[in-house]
C-alpha cells in the first residue's frame, strides 16, 4: 500500500496528484489491484478508511502489509486486520540509511547494506550488519555514525 504521483489533465491544466494503490499478491503468486484512490493528503485516517472498505468488500485477512514509514499506518492496519505483519519497504529503509552517509559514499554504502536488507531472518541480518561494519572499505562517514 502506497501512493504514486501522476500528472493529470483537468480543465485544460495539468496538475500533479497522488494516486493511492492497494496491491495484493495472492498465495498463487498472482497480483490483484484492490483499489485506486485519489486523495489530497496521505494520512493514517485515510488509510484506515481504505482498510475498512477493503474488509467490507470481502478481504478476509492480510498476511504481510508492506508500507512506508507513515505514522499511524501500522495501527490503522492492526485495527482492520489484527493478525497482519507490517513491514517497511526496503527502499524506505535504504533511503533512511543513506541519510547517515556522505553523498560520495552512498553508492558503496547501498551496495554493502544490500545483504542486511535482503537477509532471510534477523540472525542473518545481524551477521551481515556486523560484516558491514567490519569491512575496511566501509566509508568514513558510516564509521562515525555507529559510535
Amino acid at each position: 500500500m502506497d501512493a504514486i504521483r501522476v500528472n493529470i489533465r483537468s480543465n485544460g491544466a495539468v496538475c500533479n496528484k497522488a494516486v493511492f494503490v492497494a496491491l495484493a499478491i495472492l498465495p498463487d503468486r498472482t497480483r490483484d489491484v484492490l483499489g485506486l484512490w485519489f486523495q489530497a493528503n496521505e494520512g493514517a485516517k485515510f488509510w484506515a478508511k481504505v482498510l475498512n472498505d477493503l474488509r467490507n468488500r470481502g478481504v478476509q485477512g492480510i498476511l504481510i502489509a508492506v508500507v512506508d514509514g507513515l505514522k499511524g499506518f501500522p495501527q490503522a492496519i492492526e485495527a482492520a486486520f489484527p493478525k497482519t505483519q507490517v513491514q517497511t519497504y526496503i527502499v524506505h529503509l535504504l533511503r533512511h540509511s543513506m541519510s547517515f552517509a556522505s553523498y560520495k559514499d552512498r553508492k558503496a554504502v547501498a551496495t554493502a547494506l544490500k545483504a542486511v536488507y535482503t537477509a532471510l531472518d534477523a540472525g542473518a541480518a545481524e551477521a551481515a550488519l556486523a560484516e558491514f561494519f567490519a569491512l575496511e572499505a566501509t566509508p568514513q562517514s558510516m564509521r562515525r555514525q555507529r559510535n
